[in-house]
């Protein structure tokens, strides 16, 4: 099925749902030469791929195939920001600029936390590419094929019964050590009471996922910036993101504390402020010190 999104506002499709991707070869996120992204969920009432295209300055075209398309449909002004209200933000004077160029990014809700959960419980604790070669390894291994005619190799997530079974051996060939596996699986096995979350105020919501061990609030900013749309969720507690926010806003390296106080006036629009950051070229400082080394579970 197709339907037309037609916003009173500008939209930028391309950098509203950047954030949603987990790495280049992300099975169940791909963007093709056309300008097309396609993603895959799964919905209560089945898995969906949904091709979705900007058709003008305002407006995206989404084509839906699979048992959740009539679902995902009813979704798509939430996926593509249309809840996410800017309404009294000023950017901070370094992003101005940044902020003009993406007057269209908006924060997306997707609405399904273990679909946002476990990518964020794969990237605790481990650098980046670790954390996207495992996502990419188990959902290949136990994603199900994409409906429709999506690109080759696109999967649905598995289902959280399906999250709840890998053994760990495979967990072990992902790259996933024993602590974050035992993470995921718990979440899956408590998959329906996290789901309720994304039907709660936020601050409830973050509440109910930390209240698993093993979630704690960087996970759950993560999920809330995705699953939720909050643009005021900062992932504390991340490697990079203090120094990034720091030296854009002052030119010099922070820590938590340091990064808090820089965003501060700009609740509840903070993490609206880091996707400007990152979208503005101004995040990277200058490196000190060895890059951290990748360390590979499945050797030990």
């Amino acid at each position: 099925m197709r339907v037309r999104h037609e916003s009173s506002r500008p939209l930028d499709v391309a950098l509203t749902l950047a954030q949603l991707g987990h790495g280049r070869y992300d099975p169940a996120v791909h963007r093709t030469p056309d300008g097309a992204l396609w993603r895959t969920s799964l919905l209560p009432t089945g898995p969906v791929t949904a091709r979705i295209v900007q058709d003008g300055p305002r407006s995206a075209v989404v084509d839906l195939w699979g048992d959740g398309a009539r679902e995902a449909a009813d979704g798509v002004p939430s996926l593509l920001g249309e809840d996410d209200d800017d309404a009294g933000f000023t950017p901070p004077p370094q992003l101005r600029d940044a902020s003009r160029r993406a007057g269209g990014m908006r924060m997306p809700r997707t609405g399904r936390v273990l679909e946002s959960l476990v990518p964020a419980i794969l990237e605790q604790r481990v650098q980046t590419v670790t954390a996207h070669r495992a996502w990419r390894w188990l959902l290949t291994r136990y994603g199900s094929p994409a409906p429709g005619p999506a690109p080759s190799g696109m999967r649905v997530v598995p289902a959280p019964r399906q999250w709840a079974a890998i053994p760990s051996w495979d967990w072990h060939r992902a790259g996933v050590d024993p602590g974050r596996a035992r993470i995921v699986t718990t979440c899956a096995r408590l998959a329906a009471r996290l789901e309720e979350a994304a039907h709660l105020e936020v601050p409830a919501a973050r509440a109910r996922l930390e209240a698993v061990r093993g979630v704690g609030v960087w996970t759950s900013a993560e999920v809330a910036q995705r699953a939720f749309g909050d643009a005021d969720a900062v992932s504390l507690g991340d490697f990079n993101l203090p120094g990034a926010v720091g030296w854009a806003l002052t030119g010099e390296r922070t820590d938590d504390a340091g990064m808090l106080a820089l965003l501060a006036p700009y609740a509840p629009h903070r993490h609206r402020v880091v996707r400007l950051i990152s979208v503005s070229g101004r995040a990277r400082a200058p490196r000190r010190g060895p890059q951290t080394a990748i360390v590979d579970h499945r050797r030990h």
